[in-house]
């Protein structure tokens, strides 16, 4: 992939985009067997030739284009692993990391490669402390480098889900944040009263917890919510971080994701309760008395938090709200190219797909910090 070279394309792959076959075909050309584990990968890409040829194919799988003319006009200098753009009114230089998420870094592509490949296939994320010992840069580094991927991995979709045809939609919300018994006491919520007594006895004489003795949770806490959606036809996710839970609010995320005319099941907010005056079939299920009634439930979204949550609780313990968009992209990421009997993926397409997707992303470590405004910004 130097100089004018293109790679044809043939059929499509798993989510409509032919990285498998750019990849496997980049294989080919190098007369070795694409890597199909995390070993297999350091020993493919500890060539920073290979790493520059890979990255390429997949940013640009109609050959290399200038990133600031779009101009097909380059020229390889291969001393220096970077193009020249031709363009009579262009005329500048840039490598595979221009305008990416790797763009002015001075980390080398073989270890960017390798950090890519552990978070997209470790099922409950990877901290920047095991980055850090992997690949011996510093945790500071390791963290400024899994926000970079995890908004390469951050998709987005301004296609609508669901549909008069399509199966049903599953709506819920999760809170994330701190167990209020696990805080100071200075910083737990004020829900507890100080003269309710800890335990009481019921009719039968048992000693049991008293209810309103009992810590806040859900939407009595100050947790951070986050509303998801999940289309059970194709399994695929949609998660995002919202300011309230309130019925503008939601129905808002509700009518710009989700087409008029589809079956949606939520548990019995009154926030959802005029979905069937917006057009949609809505059915809802009692957690109080009931979990399923028939096919109507929200166990799919319900397995999705579960799966968040364990990450956020082991993996990285504590997370910002400023940052938990990108975590909640992570996991959406892997949710969505997980491996199923219709689409039996591996390592390797995760992979492929995940770095098929990072150009144009740009995340600066004042942006990262909050000194200046984010400028790549990615709908639900």
């Amino acid at each position: 992939m130097t100089g004018n070279s293109e790679v044809t394309l043939q059929g499509i792959n798993i989510l409509d985009a032919p990285c498998a076959f750019r990849h496997n075909h980049l294989a080919m050309k190098n007369g070795k067997q694409f890597p199909k584990s995390l070993l297999q990968a350091t020993r493919y890409f500890e060539d920073l030739n290979v790493c520059v040829d890979f990255v390429a194919a997949m940013r640009w799988p109609n050959g290399v284009a200038c990133p600031h003319c779009e101009s097909k006009r380059v020229s390889y200098l291969s001393s220096r692993r970077i193009w020249k753009c031709m363009n009579r009114d262009c005329h500048k230089q840039f490598s595979v990391k221009t305008g990416s998420i790797f763009e002015d870094s001075p980390i080398a592509l073989d270890k960017w490669l390798t950090a890519v490949w552990l978070v997209v296939n470790c099922k409950n994320g990877i901290s920047s402390y095991e980055i850090a010992r992997h690949l011996k840069v510093t945790q500071k580094s390791a963290w400024f480098m899994l926000h970079r991927i995890r908004l390469a991995m951050d998709s987005g979709s301004l296609e609508k889900m669901g549909g008069p045809d399509s199966g049903p939609i599953e709506i819920d919300e999760a809170y994330i944040g701190g167990n209020p018994k696990n805080m100071h006491l200075s910083k737990r919520p004020k829900a507890r009263l100080a003269n309710v007594p800890r335990f009481i006895q019921d009719q039968d004489g048992k000693t049991i917890i008293n209810p309103a003795a009992k810590m806040p949770c859900g939407r009595a806490t100050d947790k951070v919510p986050v509303m998801g959606m999940l289309e059970r036809d194709t399994r695929k996710v949609r998660a995002k971080m919202i300011p309230q839970v309130k019925r503008e609010v939601l129905q808002e995320a509700i009518l710009e994701n989700i087409t008029k005319g589809s079956t949606v099941y939520t548990d019995m907010l009154a926030a959802y309760s005029n979905l069937k005056t917006l057009n949609f079939v809505h059915e809802t299920v009692t957690h109080v008395e009931e979990y399923v009634r028939g096919n109507v439930h929200t166990n799919g979204i319900e397995n999705f938090w579960s799966l968040l949550k364990r990450g956020l609780k082991g993996t990285y313990v504590a997370v910002e709200p400023f940052h938990l968009d990108r975590y909640i992209a992570e996991q959406v990421f892997r949710y969505n190219n997980r491996a199923t009997k219709d689409n039996p993926l591996n390592d390797a397409d995760r992979f492929a797909l995940a770095v098929s997707q990072i150009a144009g992303k740009r995340l600066t470590y004042a942006e990262l910090t909050g000194k200046v405004q984010e400028t790549t910004q990615e709908p639900f």
